[in-house]
Protein backbone atom coordinates (compact mmCIF):
# COMPACT_ATOMS: atom_id res chain seq x y z
CA UNK A 1 0.00 0.00 0.00
CA UNK A 2 1.24 3.43 -0.90
CA UNK A 3 0.10 6.80 0.47
CA UNK A 4 0.22 10.12 -1.27
CA UNK A 5 0.10 13.42 0.67
CA UNK A 6 0.01 17.06 -0.26
CA UNK A 7 1.09 19.82 2.13
CA UNK A 8 0.42 23.44 1.25
CA UNK A 9 -2.15 25.72 2.88
CA UNK A 10 -4.52 22.76 2.95
CA UNK A 11 -3.79 19.07 3.62
CA UNK A 12 -5.06 16.14 1.55
CA UNK A 13 -4.31 12.47 1.78
CA UNK A 14 -4.66 9.32 -0.39
CA UNK A 15 -4.20 5.67 0.55
CA UNK A 16 -4.40 2.76 -1.94
CA UNK A 17 -4.41 -1.00 -1.41
CA UNK A 18 -5.46 -4.07 -3.41
CA UNK A 19 -7.37 -6.84 -1.66
CA UNK A 20 -5.23 -10.00 -1.46
CA UNK A 21 -6.30 -13.08 -3.42
CA UNK A 22 -5.57 -16.77 -2.82
CA UNK A 23 -4.22 -18.80 -5.76
CA UNK A 24 -6.87 -19.17 -8.48
CA UNK A 25 -7.47 -21.96 -10.97
CA UNK A 26 -7.21 -21.39 -14.71
CA UNK A 27 -10.67 -20.98 -16.21
CA UNK A 28 -12.19 -19.34 -13.14
CA UNK A 29 -13.53 -15.78 -13.07
CA UNK A 30 -11.33 -13.45 -11.03
CA UNK A 31 -12.04 -9.94 -9.75
CA UNK A 32 -9.20 -7.65 -8.72
CA UNK A 33 -10.30 -5.03 -6.17
CA UNK A 34 -8.45 -1.78 -5.59
CA UNK A 35 -9.59 0.16 -2.49
CA UNK A 36 -8.53 3.75 -1.93
CA UNK A 37 -9.40 6.38 0.65
CA UNK A 38 -9.02 10.11 0.13
CA UNK A 39 -10.45 13.49 1.04
CA UNK A 40 -9.33 14.95 -2.27
CA UNK A 41 -10.91 15.25 -5.68
CA UNK A 42 -10.56 12.27 -8.02
CA UNK A 43 -8.44 12.66 -11.14
CA UNK A 44 -7.87 9.15 -12.57
CA UNK A 45 -7.58 5.42 -11.90
CA UNK A 46 -5.27 3.23 -14.02
CA UNK A 47 -4.73 -0.55 -13.81
CA UNK A 48 -1.51 -2.07 -15.14
CA UNK A 49 -0.39 -5.61 -15.94
CA UNK A 50 3.34 -5.85 -15.20
CA UNK A 51 5.47 -8.12 -17.41
CA UNK A 52 9.10 -8.90 -18.17
CA UNK A 53 10.21 -8.56 -14.58
CA UNK A 54 8.67 -5.13 -14.15
CA UNK A 55 10.20 -3.52 -17.23
CA UNK A 56 6.91 -3.40 -19.15
CA UNK A 57 3.57 -2.15 -17.83
CA UNK A 58 0.52 -2.89 -19.96
CA UNK A 59 -2.48 -0.62 -19.30
CA UNK A 60 -5.61 -2.76 -18.94
CA UNK A 61 -8.12 -0.24 -17.50
CA UNK A 62 -8.39 3.57 -17.24
CA UNK A 63 -10.90 5.86 -15.55
CA UNK A 64 -10.53 9.58 -16.27
CA UNK A 65 -12.62 11.89 -14.03
CA UNK A 66 -12.37 14.73 -16.56
CA UNK A 67 -14.70 12.80 -18.86
CA UNK A 68 -17.08 11.44 -16.23
CA UNK A 69 -19.75 12.92 -13.95
CA UNK A 70 -19.65 10.05 -11.50
CA UNK A 71 -17.60 12.09 -9.05
CA UNK A 72 -19.40 15.42 -9.30
CA UNK A 73 -20.30 15.25 -5.60
CA UNK A 74 -16.62 15.65 -4.77
CA UNK A 75 -16.16 18.97 -6.50
CA UNK A 76 -16.65 20.92 -3.24
CA UNK A 77 -13.21 20.10 -1.94
CA UNK A 78 -13.61 22.44 1.00
CA UNK A 79 -15.65 19.76 2.79
CA UNK A 80 -13.31 17.57 4.89
CA UNK A 81 -14.93 14.20 4.25
CA UNK A 82 -13.18 10.85 4.25
CA UNK A 83 -14.41 9.08 1.12
CA UNK A 84 -13.67 5.38 0.39
CA UNK A 85 -13.77 4.06 -3.17
CA UNK A 86 -13.26 0.76 -4.91
CA UNK A 87 -12.19 0.06 -8.48
CA UNK A 88 -12.53 -3.47 -9.82
CA UNK A 89 -11.15 -5.33 -12.83
CA UNK A 90 -12.80 -8.62 -13.77
CA UNK A 91 -11.05 -11.39 -15.67
CA UNK A 92 -13.90 -13.68 -16.81
CA UNK A 93 -11.74 -16.75 -17.63
CA UNK A 94 -8.31 -16.38 -16.16
CA UNK A 95 -5.49 -18.10 -18.04
CA UNK A 96 -2.01 -19.21 -17.08
CA UNK A 97 -0.68 -16.30 -19.12
CA UNK A 98 -2.53 -13.95 -16.73
CA UNK A 99 -0.22 -15.06 -13.93
CA UNK A 100 1.89 -12.21 -12.56
CA UNK A 101 1.86 -8.81 -10.81
CA UNK A 102 -0.83 -6.14 -11.23
CA UNK A 103 -0.81 -2.50 -10.11
CA UNK A 104 -3.57 -0.01 -9.35
CA UNK A 105 -2.60 3.68 -9.69
CA UNK A 106 -4.88 6.41 -8.31
CA UNK A 107 -4.47 10.17 -8.81
CA UNK A 108 -6.25 13.07 -7.03
CA UNK A 109 -6.04 16.84 -7.46
CA UNK A 110 -3.99 18.83 -5.05
CA UNK A 111 -6.22 20.98 -2.83
CA UNK A 112 -4.20 24.07 -3.64
CA UNK A 113 -4.24 23.81 -7.43
CA UNK A 114 -5.96 21.72 -10.07
CA UNK A 115 -2.74 21.65 -12.07
CA UNK A 116 -1.01 19.35 -9.60
CA UNK A 117 -1.95 15.67 -9.13
CA UNK A 118 -1.10 13.53 -6.13
CA UNK A 119 -0.47 9.83 -7.00
CA UNK A 120 -0.49 6.61 -4.99
CA UNK A 121 -0.55 2.93 -6.03
CA UNK A 122 -1.02 -0.59 -4.76
CA UNK A 123 0.09 -3.96 -6.22
CA UNK A 124 -0.81 -7.65 -6.07
CA UNK A 125 0.61 -10.86 -7.53
CA UNK A 126 -2.04 -13.01 -9.22
CA UNK A 127 -1.08 -16.66 -8.81
CA UNK A 128 -2.85 -18.77 -11.44
CA UNK A 129 -2.79 -22.54 -10.94
CA UNK A 130 -3.51 -25.15 -13.59
CA UNK A 131 -4.34 -28.82 -13.02
CA UNK A 132 -2.35 -31.42 -14.98
CA UNK A 133 -3.78 -32.08 -18.43
CA UNK A 134 -2.31 -35.53 -19.11
CA UNK A 135 -0.84 -38.51 -17.29
CA UNK A 136 0.62 -41.72 -18.66
CA UNK A 137 2.76 -44.61 -17.48
CA UNK A 138 5.40 -46.09 -19.78
CA UNK A 139 8.26 -48.53 -19.37
CA UNK A 140 11.77 -47.20 -19.77
CA UNK A 141 14.23 -48.75 -22.22
CA UNK A 142 11.69 -50.76 -24.16
CA UNK A 143 11.39 -53.04 -25.96
CA UNK A 144 13.71 -55.19 -23.86
CA UNK A 145 14.34 -58.96 -23.76
CA UNK A 146 13.45 -61.47 -21.10
CA UNK A 147 16.48 -62.33 -18.93
CA UNK A 148 16.58 -65.94 -17.79
CA UNK A 149 19.92 -65.99 -16.03
CA UNK A 150 20.64 -62.53 -14.70
CA UNK A 151 18.67 -60.12 -12.55
CA UNK A 152 17.73 -56.92 -14.34
CA UNK A 153 16.45 -53.57 -13.17
CA UNK A 154 13.09 -52.43 -14.45
CA UNK A 155 11.79 -48.84 -14.51
CA UNK A 156 8.29 -47.45 -14.83
CA UNK A 157 8.04 -43.79 -15.85
CA UNK A 158 5.00 -41.69 -14.95
CA UNK A 159 4.77 -38.57 -17.12
CA UNK A 160 2.51 -35.77 -15.87
CA UNK A 161 2.13 -32.67 -18.05
CA UNK A 162 0.30 -29.34 -17.94
CA UNK A 163 0.34 -28.69 -14.19
CA UNK A 164 1.19 -25.46 -12.36
CA UNK A 165 2.67 -25.67 -9.82
CA UNK A 166 4.40 -29.03 -10.16
CA UNK A 167 2.15 -31.82 -8.81
CA UNK A 168 3.07 -34.49 -6.28
CA UNK A 169 3.47 -37.86 -7.99
CA UNK A 170 3.60 -41.26 -6.29
CA UNK A 171 3.12 -44.95 -7.15
CA UNK A 172 0.94 -47.75 -5.86
CA UNK A 173 1.12 -51.50 -6.38
CA UNK A 174 -2.14 -53.43 -6.33
CA UNK A 175 -3.77 -50.44 -4.66
CA UNK A 176 -1.20 -50.11 -1.86
CA UNK A 177 1.22 -47.13 -1.68
CA UNK A 178 4.82 -48.06 -2.46
CA UNK A 179 7.42 -47.14 0.16
CA UNK A 180 10.28 -46.18 -2.16
CA UNK A 181 13.83 -45.07 -1.46
CA UNK A 182 14.36 -41.59 -2.94
CA UNK A 183 17.11 -41.22 -5.56
CA UNK A 184 18.67 -37.94 -6.63
CA UNK A 185 20.52 -39.38 -9.64
CA UNK A 186 19.51 -42.09 -12.14
CA UNK A 187 21.17 -45.48 -11.55
CA UNK A 188 23.96 -46.41 -13.94
CA UNK A 189 23.00 -48.82 -16.69
CA UNK A 190 25.74 -51.27 -15.67
CA UNK A 191 25.31 -50.92 -11.93
CA UNK A 192 23.44 -54.21 -11.59
CA UNK A 193 20.64 -54.79 -9.11
CA UNK A 194 19.95 -51.76 -6.92
CA UNK A 195 20.72 -52.01 -3.22
CA UNK A 196 18.74 -50.42 -0.39
CA UNK A 197 20.83 -48.13 1.83
CA UNK A 198 18.20 -48.31 4.56
CA UNK A 199 18.38 -50.91 7.39
CA UNK A 200 18.88 -54.41 5.96
CA UNK A 201 15.79 -56.41 5.13
CA UNK A 202 16.16 -60.15 4.78
CA UNK A 203 15.20 -61.57 1.39
CA UNK A 204 14.37 -65.23 0.90
CA UNK A 205 15.90 -67.06 -2.05
CA UNK A 206 14.04 -69.56 -4.19
CA UNK A 207 16.08 -72.70 -4.87
CA UNK A 208 15.45 -74.72 -7.98
CA UNK A 209 15.31 -78.47 -7.89
CA UNK A 210 18.01 -80.45 -9.73
CA UNK A 211 15.81 -81.07 -12.77
CA UNK A 212 15.10 -77.39 -13.34
CA UNK A 213 18.73 -76.48 -12.64
CA UNK A 214 19.99 -78.97 -15.23
CA UNK A 215 17.47 -77.61 -17.73
CA UNK A 216 18.61 -74.06 -17.04
CA UNK A 217 22.25 -75.02 -17.51
CA UNK A 218 21.49 -76.82 -20.76
CA UNK A 219 19.68 -73.76 -22.08
CA UNK A 220 22.60 -71.58 -21.05
CA UNK A 221 25.03 -73.88 -22.89
CA UNK A 222 22.86 -73.61 -26.00
CA UNK A 223 23.04 -69.84 -25.90
CA UNK A 224 26.82 -69.92 -25.38
CA UNK A 225 27.15 -72.10 -28.48
CA UNK A 226 25.23 -69.55 -30.50
CA UNK A 227 22.02 -71.55 -30.64
CA UNK A 228 18.56 -70.39 -29.56
CA UNK A 229 16.86 -72.04 -26.54
CA UNK A 230 13.56 -72.90 -28.16
CA UNK A 231 10.61 -73.09 -25.85
CA UNK A 232 8.61 -75.33 -28.14
CA UNK A 233 9.46 -77.59 -31.04
CA UNK A 234 7.31 -78.20 -34.11
CA UNK A 235 6.27 -81.78 -34.69
CA UNK A 236 6.54 -81.58 -38.49
CA UNK A 237 9.63 -81.83 -40.65
CA UNK A 238 10.60 -79.78 -43.65
CA UNK A 239 9.43 -82.34 -46.24
CA UNK A 240 5.98 -81.38 -47.60
CA UNK A 241 3.21 -83.79 -46.73
CA UNK A 242 0.80 -84.36 -49.67
CA UNK A 243 -2.09 -84.22 -47.23
CA UNK A 244 -1.37 -80.61 -46.42
CA UNK A 245 -0.58 -79.26 -49.87
CA UNK A 246 -4.11 -78.08 -50.52
CA UNK A 247 -4.48 -76.44 -47.13
CA UNK A 248 -4.37 -72.64 -46.60
CA UNK A 249 -1.13 -70.79 -47.29
CA UNK A 250 0.01 -70.78 -43.64
CA UNK A 251 -0.19 -73.39 -40.96
CA UNK A 252 -0.20 -72.15 -37.37
CA UNK A 253 1.38 -74.52 -34.89
CA UNK A 254 -0.99 -74.36 -31.90
CA UNK A 255 1.57 -74.88 -29.10
CA UNK A 256 2.49 -71.56 -27.48
CA UNK A 257 4.45 -71.77 -24.27
CA UNK A 258 5.38 -68.86 -22.01
CA UNK A 259 9.01 -69.50 -21.15
CA UNK A 260 10.21 -68.82 -17.63
CA UNK A 261 13.34 -70.19 -16.03
CA UNK A 262 13.85 -68.72 -12.57
CA UNK A 263 17.40 -69.28 -11.30
CA UNK A 264 18.74 -68.60 -7.82
CA UNK A 265 18.91 -64.82 -8.23
CA UNK A 266 15.13 -64.55 -8.13
CA UNK A 267 13.82 -63.26 -4.78
CA UNK A 268 10.49 -64.36 -3.40
CA UNK A 269 10.20 -61.45 -0.93
CA UNK A 270 8.88 -57.97 -1.62
CA UNK A 271 11.36 -55.97 -3.74
CA UNK A 272 12.99 -52.68 -2.79
CA UNK A 273 11.78 -49.75 -4.88
CA UNK A 274 13.70 -46.61 -5.75
CA UNK A 275 11.99 -43.37 -6.82
CA UNK A 276 13.43 -40.40 -8.68
CA UNK A 277 11.69 -37.20 -9.84
CA UNK A 278 12.60 -34.76 -12.58
CA UNK A 279 10.91 -31.47 -13.49
CA UNK A 280 11.01 -29.67 -16.84
CA UNK A 281 9.48 -26.17 -17.09
CA UNK A 282 7.47 -25.44 -20.24
CA UNK A 283 7.25 -22.17 -22.12
CA UNK A 284 3.61 -21.70 -21.07
CA UNK A 285 4.52 -21.68 -17.37
CA UNK A 286 3.51 -25.28 -16.64
CA UNK A 287 5.83 -28.04 -15.47
CA UNK A 288 6.29 -31.57 -16.81
CA UNK A 289 7.04 -34.01 -13.99
CA UNK A 290 8.55 -37.45 -14.55
CA UNK A 291 8.55 -39.95 -11.70
CA UNK A 292 10.78 -42.99 -12.25
CA UNK A 293 10.16 -46.11 -10.17
CA UNK A 294 12.99 -48.66 -10.39
CA UNK A 295 13.37 -52.08 -8.82
CA UNK A 296 14.94 -55.47 -9.51
CA UNK A 297 12.34 -57.30 -11.57
CA UNK A 298 11.04 -60.66 -10.39
CA UNK A 299 8.96 -62.22 -13.19
CA UNK A 300 7.64 -64.75 -10.70
CA UNK A 301 5.73 -62.20 -8.63
CA UNK A 302 5.68 -59.15 -10.90
CA UNK A 303 3.80 -60.78 -13.77
CA UNK A 304 0.19 -59.52 -13.71
CA UNK A 305 0.99 -56.98 -10.96
CA UNK A 306 -1.04 -53.75 -11.18
CA UNK A 307 0.95 -50.52 -10.87
CA UNK A 308 -0.74 -47.15 -10.68
CA UNK A 309 0.64 -43.64 -10.76
CA UNK A 310 -1.35 -41.05 -8.81
CA UNK A 311 -1.11 -37.28 -8.83
CA UNK A 312 -2.13 -34.78 -6.16
CA UNK A 313 -2.47 -31.11 -7.08
CA UNK A 314 -4.12 -28.13 -5.35
CA UNK A 315 -6.20 -27.49 -8.49
CA UNK A 316 -7.63 -31.05 -8.42
CA UNK A 317 -10.56 -32.04 -6.23
CA UNK A 318 -9.41 -35.69 -6.31
CA UNK A 319 -6.20 -37.49 -7.35
CA UNK A 320 -5.49 -38.07 -11.03
CA UNK A 321 -4.51 -41.65 -11.91
CA UNK A 322 -3.08 -43.85 -14.64
CA UNK A 323 -2.38 -47.56 -14.29
CA UNK A 324 -0.71 -50.46 -16.09
CA UNK A 325 -0.55 -54.18 -15.51
CA UNK A 326 2.75 -55.95 -16.13
CA UNK A 327 1.99 -58.92 -18.39
CA UNK A 328 4.20 -61.31 -20.33
CA UNK A 329 3.23 -61.95 -23.98
CA UNK A 330 1.06 -64.96 -24.63
CA UNK A 331 -0.42 -66.45 -27.79
CA UNK A 332 0.81 -64.23 -30.65
CA UNK A 333 -1.64 -64.14 -33.56
CA UNK A 334 0.13 -64.55 -36.89
CA UNK A 335 -1.30 -63.16 -40.14
CA UNK A 336 0.28 -63.84 -43.52
CA UNK A 337 -0.44 -62.00 -46.77
CA UNK A 338 -1.24 -62.82 -49.47
CA UNK A 339 -3.54 -65.60 -48.32
CA UNK A 340 -2.36 -67.82 -51.22
CA UNK A 341 1.30 -67.17 -51.91
CA UNK A 342 2.75 -68.07 -55.31
CA UNK A 343 6.31 -68.30 -56.50
CA UNK A 344 7.69 -64.79 -56.95
CA UNK A 345 5.22 -63.11 -54.58
CA UNK A 346 6.29 -60.90 -51.69
CA UNK A 347 5.03 -62.53 -48.49
CA UNK A 348 4.47 -60.58 -45.29
CA UNK A 349 4.17 -62.41 -41.96
CA UNK A 350 2.85 -60.10 -39.23
CA UNK A 351 2.17 -60.46 -35.51
CA UNK A 352 -1.39 -59.18 -35.21
CA UNK A 353 -1.91 -58.92 -31.48
CA UNK A 354 -1.92 -61.40 -28.61
CA UNK A 355 -4.39 -63.42 -26.60
CA UNK A 356 -3.84 -60.98 -23.73
CA UNK A 357 -2.97 -57.34 -23.12
CA UNK A 358 0.83 -57.17 -23.05
CA UNK A 359 2.89 -54.60 -21.13
CA UNK A 360 5.55 -53.47 -21.62
CA UNK A 361 5.79 -53.54 -25.39
CA UNK A 362 7.39 -56.81 -26.52
CA UNK A 363 10.24 -57.28 -28.93
CA UNK A 364 9.93 -59.72 -31.83
CA UNK A 365 12.56 -61.99 -33.36
CA UNK A 366 11.96 -64.12 -36.47
CA UNK A 367 13.97 -67.22 -37.39
CA UNK A 368 13.56 -70.00 -39.92
CA UNK A 369 13.53 -73.45 -38.36
CA UNK A 370 16.49 -75.49 -39.57
CA UNK A 371 17.88 -72.89 -41.94
CA UNK A 372 18.58 -69.23 -42.53
CA UNK A 373 16.10 -66.63 -43.68
CA UNK A 374 15.63 -65.82 -47.34
CA UNK A 375 18.17 -62.97 -47.24
CA UNK A 376 20.79 -65.21 -45.63
CA UNK A 377 20.51 -63.74 -42.13
CA UNK A 378 20.10 -65.94 -39.06
CA UNK A 379 17.29 -63.86 -37.58
CA UNK A 380 15.25 -60.70 -38.07
CA UNK A 381 14.08 -58.27 -35.39
CA UNK A 382 10.71 -56.64 -35.97
CA UNK A 383 6.98 -57.17 -35.83
CA UNK A 384 6.70 -58.03 -39.53
CA UNK A 385 8.85 -60.44 -41.54
CA UNK A 386 8.94 -59.69 -45.29
CA UNK A 387 9.98 -62.39 -47.77
CA UNK A 388 10.50 -60.87 -51.20
CA UNK A 389 10.07 -62.92 -54.39
CA UNK A 390 9.66 -66.25 -52.60
CA UNK A 391 11.05 -69.23 -54.54
CA UNK A 392 9.45 -72.66 -54.79
CA UNK A 393 12.14 -74.01 -52.44
CA UNK A 394 10.47 -72.20 -49.52
CA UNK A 395 7.37 -74.35 -49.81
CA UNK A 396 6.84 -76.06 -46.46
CA UNK A 397 9.42 -73.92 -44.65
CA UNK A 398 8.61 -73.12 -41.06
CA UNK A 399 9.17 -69.78 -39.28
CA UNK A 400 9.43 -69.12 -35.59
CA UNK A 401 8.42 -65.81 -33.98
CA UNK A 402 9.78 -65.19 -30.50
CA UNK A 403 7.91 -62.44 -28.63
CA UNK A 404 9.40 -61.36 -25.32
CA UNK A 405 9.41 -58.61 -22.76
CA UNK A 406 11.10 -58.50 -19.32
CA UNK A 407 8.24 -60.58 -17.83
CA UNK A 408 8.62 -63.60 -20.13
CA UNK A 409 8.85 -64.90 -23.68
CA UNK A 410 6.80 -67.07 -25.99
CA UNK A 411 7.41 -68.80 -29.31
CA UNK A 412 4.92 -69.51 -32.05
CA UNK A 413 5.43 -71.13 -35.45
CA UNK A 414 3.84 -70.86 -38.85
CA UNK A 415 4.45 -72.82 -42.05
CA UNK A 416 4.66 -71.26 -45.50
CA UNK A 417 2.95 -73.04 -48.39
CA UNK A 418 3.88 -71.79 -51.86
CA UNK A 419 1.41 -72.45 -54.68
CA UNK A 420 2.56 -72.76 -58.30
CA UNK A 421 4.36 -70.07 -60.23
CA UNK A 422 4.01 -66.33 -59.98
CA UNK A 423 0.83 -64.84 -61.40
CA UNK A 424 2.80 -62.92 -64.00
CA UNK A 425 4.10 -66.21 -65.48
CA UNK A 426 0.79 -67.97 -65.75
CA UNK A 427 1.02 -68.44 -69.49
CA UNK A 428 4.38 -70.22 -69.13
CA UNK A 429 2.88 -72.39 -66.40
CA UNK A 430 -0.13 -73.37 -68.50
CA UNK A 431 2.11 -74.55 -71.31
CA UNK A 432 3.81 -77.12 -69.05
CA UNK A 433 2.68 -80.71 -69.10
CA UNK A 434 0.35 -81.88 -66.35
CA UNK A 435 1.67 -83.96 -63.54
CA UNK A 436 4.85 -81.92 -63.02
CA UNK A 437 5.50 -80.35 -59.61
CA UNK A 438 5.25 -76.57 -59.67
CA UNK A 439 5.88 -75.15 -56.24
CA UNK A 440 4.87 -78.31 -54.44
CA UNK A 441 1.60 -79.58 -55.95
CA UNK A 442 0.68 -81.33 -59.27
CA UNK A 443 -1.08 -79.59 -62.13
CA UNK A 444 -3.73 -81.43 -64.09
CA UNK A 445 -3.33 -81.37 -67.84
CA UNK A 446 -5.91 -79.19 -69.51
CA UNK A 447 -8.17 -80.86 -72.12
Amino acid sequence: MRTGTCLLLLICYLTVNIEPLPPVVAGDAVTLKCNFKTDGRMREIVWYRVTDGGTIKQKIFTFDAMFSTNYSHMENYRKREDLVYQSTVRLPEVRISDNGPYECHVGIYDRATREKVVLASGNIFLNVMAPPTSIEVVAADTPAPFSRYQAQNFTLVCIVSGGKPAPMVYFKRDGEPIDAVPLSEPPAASSGPLQDSRPFRSLLHRDLDDTKMQKSLSLLDAENRGGRPYTERPSRGLTPDPNILLQPTTENIPETVVSREFPRWVHSAEPTYFLRHSRTPSSDGTVEVRALLTWTLNPQIDNEALFSCEVKHPALSMPMQAEVTLVAPKGPKIVMTPSRARVGDTVRILVHGFQNEVFPEPMFTWTRVGSRLLDGSAEFDGKELVLERVPAELNGSMYRCTAQNPLGSTDTHTRLIVFGMARSTGDWENNHRGGSWLGGFPRRKKQ
